[in-house]
């Protein structure tokens, strides 16, 4: 069994390969069960979460037998904010198909990160007009550089623009992507930048949201990748009657996105809104972009196959125990 670390977790994790896994992930299908969460009562101290997040699939990787399990162990500490130690930390776990003999364990936050960024470029391939050279990044957060280099895999990237309510933490960020084969600048008109912009990227933990469909040009393309709970928005009813709808999987978006619960529950969409899942573009079963003129809008709430075909392609990359 292997222990792989978050450095070794990205560098195994170039993002044009990973898109490809995931492809091929999504195509195949995998057996992804509810993920588990349970509340932990500590006296004394905010309620801690434990999740679970499995799955297994039976599609093939050379010399790692025909199939793999996997499961995420994420647990969520909030008092830790004022230890200053991360509020989140993770473990996944690979076993195969085969025996159930672990193979790997994974560090979790850096597969996370790289896998969400994947899916967004992923869906990306498919929505994104293939000539989008501007790329809006709202929010500088963790998820922030792993979206731009993904987005950048797929798509002739030249420039890109961030935005955070902080702008310092923004030029942080535009710093630490110095040397990038793509300009790096900070803005703080963000109705501007969105007007500007070929394809938008928004990692968030807004509860309101930070952009307006009176903003997006035709053919833009906005990711929206932040919120994960039916509170949290980062797109106004606006912007999601404006765009054609797309989620990485219908059931986890139509239950948990507040970008698509909210004006689900207000009338302003229905479930026949969603044009398609990332099951049906990889499988040629719907059609992504129609027109340069579209504006497309792509929501993600995460999956745990992203997570297994993630850790597949690390472990693909590793010599096995005990060789040099």
């Amino acid at each position: 069994m292997r222990f792989v670390s978050a450095p070794e977790v990205v560098d195994r994790l170039p993002f044009p390969a990973l898109v490809e896994r995931l492809r091929e992930a999504f195509g195949a299908g995998a057996v992804v069960p509810v993920r588990h969460h349970h509340a932990i009562e500590r006296p004394g101290e905010p309620d801690a979460t434990l999740l679970l997040m499995p799955a297994w699939s039976d599609f093939a990787q050379e010399g790692l037998g025909d199939g793999h399990i996997g499961v995420k162990i994420v647990d969520v500490f909030p008092g830790n904010a004022v230890r200053g130690i991360p509020s989140v930390s993770g473990l996944y776990v690979l076993m195969s198909g085969d025996t159930g003999a672990p193979l790997a364990v994974i560090d979790g936050q850096s597969l996370t990160a790289r896998r969400t960024a994947a899916a967004s470029a992923l869906a990306a391939t498919y929505l994104a007009r293939p000539d989008s050279r501007r790329l809006l990044m709202i929010g500088a957060g963790a998820l922030a550089p792993n979206l731009i280099e993904a987005h950048a895999a797929v798509r002739p990237i030249e420039e890109v623009l961030i935005w955070n309510r902080s702008a310092g933490r923004a030029a942080d960020l535009a710093d630490a992507l110095a040397g990038r084969p793509f300009s790096v600048d900070v803005v703080t008109d963000l109705e501007a930048a969105a007007g500007r912009a070929d394809v938008i990227s928004c990692a968030t933990l807004s509860s309101a949201p930070v952009v307006r469909g009176a903003w997006l040009r035709p053919g833009v393309h906005l990711d929206l990748v932040g919120g994960f709970t039916p509170a949290m928005r980062e797109a106004d009813d606006a912007a999601v009657r404006a765009a054609r709808l797309f989620v990485d999987t219908r059931a986890g978006a139509l239950e948990e996105a507040g970008d698509l619960v909210q004006p689900m529950a207000a009338g302003i969409i229905g479930e026949a809104d969603v044009a398609a899942d990332l099951f049906e573009l990889c499988r040629g079963e719907a059609e992504g972009r129609r027109s340069a003129a579209e504006i497309t809008l792509f929501k993600s709430v995460g999956t745990a196959l992203e997570d297994l075909a993630a850790a597949i392609e690390v472990v693909s990359g590793l010599e096995p125990p005990g060789r040099a």
